[in-house]
């Protein structure tokens, strides 16, 4: 090195290690510290309103900017809560009214403050839930205004920044064409990389171009001067530091668990990389490969996260498509009643409890999806309350339906035509058994009601048939005396003669007329047993008259009395069967009435009870009257 250059190369390596010096000590000082987040989560609605009102006033934009989205999302599930706890919103997962749509999905996002703020009443509302959002919303309208005029600010710095930029560029150019000694051209240029890195970010289209025209003038810059090896050295070993701390900052965010917080802190690592200076020429390619072998694993795992995130939004996409499906369904099945009502509403609000634990589709999906899903819910219940609505028209029918019998009823309950009226009412109580449900609380009293007229006829009936009991009676005795007769009836040694007097036997016996139905029974088998072997003893000589009358009587009277203990027997156990029932639903009334929808359940059950006791007083009238006329279907 020649004499000349000794001293600037001396003086120039101080300049350059002062300026070093003095950038890092900024680079020290401006070092942001790590702000402690906030949790959101146990603030009340109040704290929450407190926070953003504290943020607005500030002058920290930024700060205020991070945690105004995370405030809206916790002040909304807040109020959601609190909603819930105050009896203003029925909470979701629990049983919708029977006739109301069930709770929406909570996968929408709540309304954005400035959408719903248009459409709020001037006036005051009774909610004071609805107070509390209206401030909310004021604060949030505001913090919308300060985030766009601060985007707007935004904007305009970069745009000045670019012409800032531009103008140290020409700056670069100017000190080139001087051609001052380093002494003097060093500290400028040193300045003008100072002020350029100061200077801050620069609209996105235009920062490459200006980046790329920066460096090339900071390389003409370097091969202008011809700096010593010494100078050069200092500088490119400052660089070399400079940038393996960058690389291994780089390779650090490769084991970072936040992958997308690691991608965000990468790119500013590569627009670091950028406003550094080079490196001498050995380690200028190892040390960019290392880099850059740094940034490619970041950017594989965020990469394959992003990848793995479309294949888990695909299958939550079909998981919510087949729920979808499954709500459609049902919009085509044709309901009559209410127990399918309630069965499907079951089947609803499952199905609304899984689409919850099913996380997000495509953000393109997401929102398609549930708006698919959230009217298809809509259209069930609508269509659910429709059917109610004119459930309750049916009832109402009903009800006057009945009221007319029982109308009926009560002007046939005083009549003495105890045959014609009896028929009369065992028709009224079969269409009373055909009409449908009524009003729970109007079942029993109408019901009652029926009931009263027909016991009164029946019982007014019963009382009057006590005078045939005598006569029951005496044929009762009559036909003892006959079974008497003919267990003592020898037979002679005419054949025919004999034949004739055990005809004449049954003639006197079908003559005699009706008994008291539990006799009844006892007495025919035992006239069928005694006339059975006078007939056998009688055509001990083949006769076969004798044969033919005997299987004829026998096989009838077997036959008629089967069918009438088989008919009666069926009637006693269907009624009892019935009686039990009503015991059953009755006392299961007890236990449904402490549980959830326990209205339809006990509205379900009255009603079967009703047409239990219709039945059940049907079936009491049947037995009764076949005790009264079993005679005339069996006697012959």
């Amino acid at each position: 090195m020649s004499e000349d250059l000794k001293p600037i190369a001396s003086e120039t390596t101080e300049i350059i290690e002062e300026q070093s010096a003095n950038v890092s000590e900024v680079t020290a000082e401006e070092q942001p510290v790590k702000e402690e987040t906030v949790d959101l989560n146990n603030k009340g609605l109040k704290e929450l309103a407190d926070f953003f009102q504290e943020l607005l006033d500030g002058e920290d934009v930024q700060k205020l900017h991070k945690y105004a989205e995370s405030i809206k999302a916790a002040f909304y599930k807040t109020l959601r809560k609190e909603k819930i706890a105050a009896g203003f919103q029925a909470p979701a997962a629990d049983a919708a009214p029977s006739d109301a749509p069930a709770e929406a999905p909570a996968e929408a996002e709540a309304p954005a403050p400035e959408e719903s703020a248009e459409a709020a009443p001037e006036t005051v509302s009774v909610n004071p839930f609805a107070e509390i959002e209206r401030g909310f919303k004021d604060l949030y309208n505001r913090y919308r205004s300060i985030r766009a005029e601060h985007t707007a600010e935004m904007e305009k710095q970069k745009e000045e920044n670019y012409e800032k930029k531009l103008g140290l560029i020409e700056e670069l150019k100017a000190l080139l064409d001087k051609k001052d000694t380093l002494k003097d051209s060093f500290p400028v240029f040193r300045d003008i990389q100072s002020r350029w890195r100061a200077i801050g970010p620069v609209v996105q289209n235009k920062a490459k171009g200006l980046y790329e025209s920066y460096q090339h003038q900071v390389e003409m810059f370097y091969d202008y001067v011809n700096l010593n090896n010494e100078f050069r050295d200092l500088d490119f070993r400052k660089n070399l530091e400079a940038k393996t701390a960058l690389c291994e900052k780089a390779e650090a965010l490769a084991d970072e668990e936040n992958v997308v917080e690691a991608f965000r802190e990468l790119q500013k690592l590569h627009d670091e990389w950028k406003e550094l200076g080079p490196v001498s020429k050995e380690y200028r390619e190892e040390i960019w490969d290392r880099f850059r072998a740094a940034t490619s694993a970041v950017n594989k795992k965020h990469q394959a996260y992003y990848e793995s995130l479309k294949g888990d939004q695909q299958a939550n996409l079909e998981a919510k498509t087949k729920l979808c499906e499954k709500v459609e369904a049902m919009l085509n099945l044709e309901i009559k009643d209410s127990n399918q009502w309630n069965k499907l509403t079951k089947e609803i609000e499952d199905i609304q409890k899984e689409w919850r634990s099913i996380g997000f589709a495509s953000k393109k999906e997401n929102q398609k999806i549930y708006d698919r899903f959230r009217a298809a819910c809509d259209n069930f219940f609508t269509k659910k309350r429709l059917f109610y609505n004119e459930f309750k028209d049916q009832m109402q029918e009903n009800m006057d339906k009945k009221i007319a019998l029982c109308e009926q009823a009560e002007a046939l309950k005083d009549s003495k035509d105890w045959k014609e009226t009896s028929e009369k009412f065992i028709e009224l109580q079969k269409q009373w058994k055909e009409i449908g449900p009524v009003s729970r609380k109007k079942s029993e009293q109408i019901w009652k009601r029926f009931r009263a007229a027909c016991d009164e006829f029946f019982n007014n009936r019963d009382k009057e048939g006590g005078s045939q009991g005598s006569q029951y009676a005496a044929n009762l005795a009559a036909k003892r005396a006959l079974l008497e007769e003919v267990q003592a009836f020898e037979l002679g040694e005419d054949r025919d003669e004999n034949f004739t007097a055990l005809k004449e036997f049954q003639s006197r016996w079908n003559a005699i007329g009706f008994v008291p139905f539990k006799e009844k029974a006892k007495l025919q088998s035992a006239f069928k047993k005694a006339l059975d072997e006078k007939f056998d003893a009688a055509r001990a000589g083949g006769a076969s008259e004798g044969r033919g009358y005997r299987g004829r009587f026998s096989d009838a009277a077997s036959r008629a009395g089967r069918r009438v203990l088989s008919e009666r027997d069926k009637l006693v156990d269907a009624f009892k069967k019935k009686e039990q029932e009503i015991a059953t639903w009755s006392n299961n009334m007890g236990f449904f009435s402490k549980t959830k929808n326990a209205e339809a359940l006990l509205e379900e059950l009255n009603r079967k009870i009703d047409i239990a006791r219709q039945e059940l007083a049907d079936l009491e009238n049947q037995i009764k009257e076949f005790d009264r006329q079993h005679a005339e279907d069996n006697e012959e």
